[in-house]
């Protein structure tokens, strides 16, 4: 057993058996498996929303920093059987949250419960944190405790009396990478538009265009993607102030995201959007990403766009009516994509919407489509492909 003094506090570690579980949005898990597996991950197990691994603690930082379609990055605590409050108790009880938890620290509980005898979600979240609590006293030799020092947000989800108790080492969720300082009236998640731009036959020798790019979210993270640059260099995250993880080795991971940054070619990405205001939005959002040399930004109404080279990739998120758009404004984009599509063949298309008509309107068959959520959004993620542009000798 390794003794650590953090604040003045010694804390006993062991952390035996360690396992993480990566929560994604529905529909992605499959590109964050790959990602998982490009870091050198491969035992790994997929169900809807989330994928689980054995792990060790400088895995937190590592996964944290680099993930691009995750969501959270949460210690997997325990996973039991409870039929009555005490079965829950005494099942959290056991873990040994005093390798984890400072005196000081914020305990919140957030919980779930589905089809299960134990229903009261605000009694199983009183329940949880009572049991934290109880178990810190016992190694801390105190009974009250502060709750002015770093956050630690565990959650109770019991689905038919399964019981899941997991450890947030992310804090805000990944999508949030730090350089989106404003945003449009129905901004794309970054975790999907990074998936959107994984999923497409989009590489740097091929120009890319969203011409609807609104605040600047899918040509920023190709940008992110193609150069390398990781995703939460910009952030913080919860698990940073718990002392459990030297400070060193967060920086040793974060100088490894930064030595693997790549700028030796130059990128050819396009956005535009008819709002001039949007777009200076889009224009800030790139700069503090580090990437605005990167994406070249004009102010054009969709009708005027003419695409003068071929074997172009078109990735975009147009409005659908959910949050932003009338029937009037969606009737005329549909029309100008059909028109664009016919007109431009050698192109690929990327389009996500919750318009279950959409291959009607643009007057062609998806060659692949993928069902994911923006936000609680239903969306279908439609693929138009282009013929591969011939070798270069």
């Amino acid at each position: 057993m390794e003794l650590l003094k953090v604040k003045g506090v010694i804390m006993k570690r062991e952390y035996k058996d360690l396992n993480l579980l990566v929560r994604t949005e529905f529909g992605l898990e499959a590109v964050t498996k790959r990602e998982l597996q490009g870091l050198g991950y491969d035992n790994l197990k997929v169900t809807n929303g989330r994928i689980v691994l054995p792990a060790s603690l400088e895995d937190i930082p590592r996964l944290n920093l680099n993930l691009r379609t995750a969501e959270r990055v949460l210690v997997l605590v325990a996973e039991f059987k409870a039929f009555t409050f005490e079965h829950l108790f005494q099942g959290v009880k056991k873990f040994p949250w005093e390798e984890w938890i400072l005196p000081t620290g914020q305990i919140v509980v957030k919980g779930r419960s589905r089809n299960s005898k134990l229903h009261s979600v605000p009694t199983c979240q009183a329940i949880t944190k009572k049991a934290i609590i109880d178990r810190l006293s016992q190694t801390y030799r105190r009974q009250k405790f502060p709750e002015t020092g770093a956050m630690y947000a565990v959650e109770v989800e019991i689905d038919q009396d399964q019981v899941l108790i997991t450890l947030d080492t992310s804090g805000t969720g990944l999508h949030k990478r730090g350089y989106r300082k404003q945003a449009g009236m129905a901004p794309l998640k970054e975790t999907l538009a990074a998936g959107m731009v994984m999923l497409s036959y989009w590489r740097k020798e091929r120009v890319l265009l969203d011409p609807l790019c609104g605040s600047g979210t899918i040509p920023i993270e190709a940008a992110l993607f193609e150069r390398n640059i990781a995703p939460g260099l910009l952030r913080e995250f919860d698990s940073e102030h718990w002392g459990v993880i030297h400070p060193e080795q967060w920086e040793k991971e974060r100088a490894i995201c930064r030595s693997r940054i790549k700028n030796d070619f130059k990128l050819r990405i396009k956005a535009s959007d008819i709002d001039a205001s949007v777009l200076e939005m889009a224009k800030a959002n790139a700069i503090a990403a580090g990437v605005a040399d990167d994406i070249e930004f004009s102010c054009l109404n969709l009708t005027e766009l003419k695409l003068t080279e071929p074997y172009g990739i078109l990735i975009t998120n147009p409005p659908y009516g959910e949050r932003w758009g009338t029937d009037e404004e969606i009737d005329l984009i549909n029309e100008t994509l059909r028109e664009l599509m016919r007109d431009n063949p050698t192109w690929s298309y990327y389009m996500i919407t919750s318009n279950i008509a959409f291959e009607q309107a643009v007057g062609r068959l998806a060659d692949r489509t993928r069902k994911f959520y923006n936000g609680r959004i239903k969306v279908g993620y439609y693929q138009f492909y282009g013929p591969r542009p011939p070798k270069v000798e």
